[in-house]
């Protein structure tokens, strides 16, 4: 590897121009590409056209005969609950089917807990002065809004190949009953696409806690979001609650927003049973019922675990070029620079780079200045304050595969534009 530290003043400065040149090459192009957020891109939604005319207004009925037309099902159609919990691999009787948004089930599970606490021994958390949520970063920056919105203290854990900092957990989970909870993305973590070990898995199921109303915000967005043909396993974080003896613990989400239709898929949540009762009691007073007619299209268009699996292997075959394309780019253009490290996830819808630390921020900017907006540095951290400026998170899924090849292009001359220019 070359290094930039390996170059004197002249070769550096010489760089730079060459550098300098190539970026105001890519302003003068006029672009105008957004690579911000993970949305699924209009070939994707495609697969799911069908879901528009799997059903007509004959077949209205669930497998029961419930009228799907009408009120009620207050946790989803018996069919739907059997086909998520097939997905999750958990019970039926540990399922609640939502409306489409997996993020709105977490915002209502906190702010039922800030009024109402997660179990009837246990005070609301809003009774409390101040709690605290644990977050492992780089992150999700929606988990990390819910929290700010409810005034929920931020404490960032470190985040290796493994999964969150177990020792880190551990300690201060231990000592503090102020600390109600943690997140987690369990599999292709967004953004870094680390999948938590069987150990971090067992740890988290069974640490001592000094909260006795301790809560696991398990995000399993990307549960069959593979991009390889042999993806790694996830330990079943609700059976090893349950063999810790902390069965209550985690509370698990997920949605089809990136499976069907990003805007009317189906949102799920599976727990323990007292969980479930628990949180159907308070749901009652909010909804008579979800949409049953979409949770009908989709079990009429996918029917099982299989049909699932074989779109999903369709949205790989769309996705994996894409990301093929950012890691070829970041290989050539930096890799013998020795200027910054990403991942190479084998699912999800994230890669996470860490630039020179200082320099995120800087690049971002230099990117949108040329035109080319990515997820603002900082994001992926509680509060926006990523401490030593360095990780962006770059979504390849929405643009065309050829313009992600060129927004990579771009921020791998911004990325070698702001190290050297922090050596001179």
């Amino acid at each position: 590897m070359a290094g930039l530290t390996t170059l004197d003043k002249n070769r550096l400065e010489s760089l730079h121009t060459e550098l300098k040149n190539e970026y105001e090459a890519f302003k003068a192009r006029g672009l105008k590409l957004d690579m911000t957020r993970g949305k699924p891109c209009a070939e994707q939604l495609d697969l799911s056209r069908g879901m528009l005319t799997c059903i007509d207004e004959t077949d209205v009925y669930a497998a029961d005969g419930t009228d799907c037309r009408n009120y009620g099902g207050l946790d989803g159609i018996a069919e739907v609950k059997a086909l998520f919990a097939a997905y999750l691999t958990v019970d039926a009787t540990k399922v609640i089917i939502g409306g489409n948004s997996s993020l709105n089930l977490m915002h209502d599970t906190l702010m039922r807990a800030m009024l109402n606490g997660v179990e009837s021994t246990q005070p609301p958390w809003g009774s409390y002065e101040k709690i605290k949520f644990l977050c492992p970063s780089p992150g999700y920056d929606r988990h990390f809004a819910i929290c700010e919105y409810l005034g929920i203290e931020m404490i960032p854990v470190t985040m290796d190949d493994n999964g969150p900092d177990m020792d880190q957990v551990e300690r201060v989970v231990a000592g503090d009953d102020t600390i109600k909870g943690i997140w987690c993305v369990p599999r292709y973590s967004n953004p870094t696409g680390i999948v938590y070990s069987d150990q971090v898995v067992e740890r988290l199921a069974a640490m001592r806690t000094k909260a006795a109303d301790f809560r696991i915000l398990c995000d399993n967005a990307y549960a069959e979001h593979h991009l390889t043909g042999n993806p790694r396993a996830l330990k079943n974080i609700l059976d090893a609650c349950q063999k810790a003896g902390n069965p209550d613990r985690v509370i698990i989400f997920a949605s089809t927003s990136k499976i069907s239709f990003a805007g009317s898929g189906i949102a799920v949540m599976a727990a323990s049973r007292n969980n479930v009762a628990f949180i159907k009691k308070q749901m009652e007073f909010q909804t008579i019922g979800p949409d049953k007619l979409n949770q009908l299209r989709h079990i009429r268009f996918f029917k099982d675990m299989d049909g699932i699996r074989r779109h999903m292997r369709k949205h790989a075959e769309i996705l994996k070029p894409k990301f093929d394309a950012v890691l070829g780019v970041l290989d050539e253009r930096l890799s013998n620079w020795g200027v910054a490290t990403w991942s190479r996830p084998e699912g999800g819808y994230f890669i996470s780079i860490d630039t020179p630390k200082g320099c995120a921020k800087k690049v971002v900017g230099l990117a949108d200045e040329a035109g080319v907006k990515f997820t603002p540095a900082g994001a992926t951290f509680p509060y926006g304050m990523d401490p030593e400026d360095q990780n962006i998170r770059i979504a390849p899924s929405f643009a065309a595969l050829e313009d992600i090849g060129t927004a990579t292009q771009l921020m791998s001359i911004c990325i070698l534009l702001a190290a050297v220019e922090s050596k001179m």
